[in-house]
């Protein structure tokens, strides 16, 4: 359908005559100040929130600064050590750890890395709250055992051939400090790491707990070699002990001591067995066979 001219005009006027113009009530000149001051009422609030957001920015790298200042410190480290006394220490985690005659633990004052690492010289028995995001590192001279969360004794003295971790429960790591040989312990076993041959063996135990009787001044020895019992009365008593007589070394001997007794105790005991004889000289112990064993 076609439109004239003045039909066309006549439908647009009878458009704009039925629709609300803000033409009088609405009118731009009653408008224009309500806007003005609704814009400024907004201006005002958008630099508020500028300033507010420049200043929570400015906060913000500041306390990531002070806080990289801080990490980038170096960590205080603190090293207990002990003599003829066993020490247990309450380390920044919550974790405890109990050590033996002669050894010492170094230890950060703050766990502030994702790992938590200590150093241990000696040997300790290690009771390790759990942090899955943060794994406990016991670091030895040649072999580190990473943890989760556990119970666990290390025998790392220094003239020891061998390096023992003795898992009673939980699970633990063992590996040399390249990782070319790993080992995943579980409860009531024992990894022994020799350090000449850089061997990493796993043995099975009938009573775990019997590795950590040092911890109430105990020793047991259960079918042991007199050269690795010569070598847990030396660790713990702060004396050399020598085996003059090489054959005597792997002689084995079963024998219990639970009352703390001292070492000239163990060796009258041990001697009027029957086993060797012992002398001192120039503060070391000297141990040979016995005549009548020869």
């Amino acid at each position: 359908m076609k439109f004239t001219d003045t039909e066309l005009e006549e439908i647009l006027h009878k458009l704009v005559a039925s629709s609300r113009s803000p033409r009088g009530r609405f009118s731009a000149t009653a408008s224009y100040p309500k806007l003005e001051k609704r814009l400024k009422s907004h201006i005002r609030r958008l630099t508020l929130m500028r300033t507010f957001s420049t200043a929570a920015a400015v906060a913000l790298l500041c306390l990531s600064v002070w806080t990289a200042y801080l990490y980038m410190q170096p960590t205080t480290i603190q090293t207990i050590s002990t003599l003829a006394e066993t020490r247990t220490v309450c380390l920044p985690d919550g974790s405890t750890v109990t050590l033996n005659h002669y050894s010492s633990l170094s230890y950060p004052e703050k766990f502030k890395s994702d790992k938590r690492e200590v150093e241990l010289n000696g040997e300790a028995y290690f009771e390790v709250s759990k942090e899955k995001e943060h794994p406990f590192i016991v670091q030895t001279e040649t072999i580190d055992i990473q943890v989760l969360g556990t119970h666990f004794n290390v025998n790392a003295y220094p003239d020891n051939p061998n390096v023992k971790t003795t898992l009673l429960t939980g699970s633990v790591a063992v590996s040399n400090k390249n990782k070319s040989v790993r080992m995943i312990l579980k409860p009531n076993e024992i990894a022994i790491y020799n350090k000449v041959e850089a061997k990493l063996i796993r043995k099975v135990l009938a009573n775990a707990e019997d590795e950590i009787s040092w911890r109430h001044g105990e020793f047991i020895f259960e079918d042991l070699p007199l050269l690795e019992i010569a070598r847990k009365l030396s660790n713990s008593f702060g004396t050399s002990i020598h085996i003059a007589d090489t054959a005597l070394q792997n002689y084995r001997i079963t024998a219990r001591f639970r009352n703390g007794e001292n070492l000239e105790t163990i060796l009258s005991v041990l001697h009027n067995a029957g086993y060797f004889n012992y002398s001192l000289n120039n503060k070391q112990i000297i141990i040979t066979t016995k005549t009548d064993l020869k």
